[in-house]
């Protein structure tokens, strides 16, 4: 099993900045890539960012790159999302997910989510 608690969501005008962040405990050596999901009212969840702990290569959403930065803190297993110049369609709720290796009987676990509200 592995546990994810995410923190750091909140309200934030257009242009403005907050970062995610989401905690790891358990099984957390099997975990091949963490990232984070949004999910917008009405529509699917879709992906942000990824960041594999094995060789620390990451990948975002073209909606955020440039602005988005996903990276680790190896010490406190803990997965951060610094996002910057923000903007009204950012908004929704931003989960945090773990991708397992191949090998454990669970592909993913997914953290309670956390809302970001950008406002005009």
């Amino acid at each position: 099993q592995v546990q994810l608690v995410e923190s750091g969501g909140g309200m934030v005008q257009a242009g403005g900045s907050l970062r995610l962040s989401c905690a790891t405990s358990g099984r957390t050596f099997s975990i091949w890539t963490m990232g984070w999901f949004r999910q917008a009212p009405g529509k699917e969840r879709e992906f942000v960012a990824a960041y594999s702990w094995t060789d620390r290569v990451t990948n975002y959403a073209d909606s955020v790159k440039g602005r988005f930065t996903i990276s680790r803190d190896k010490a406190r297993y803990t997965t951060f999302l610094q996002m910057n110049s923000l903007r009204i369609e950012d908004t929704a709720v931003y989960y945090c997910n773990a991708h397992m290796y191949p090998d454990w009987p669970v592909s993913d676990y997914w953290g309670q989510g956390t809302q970001v509200s950008v406002s005009s």
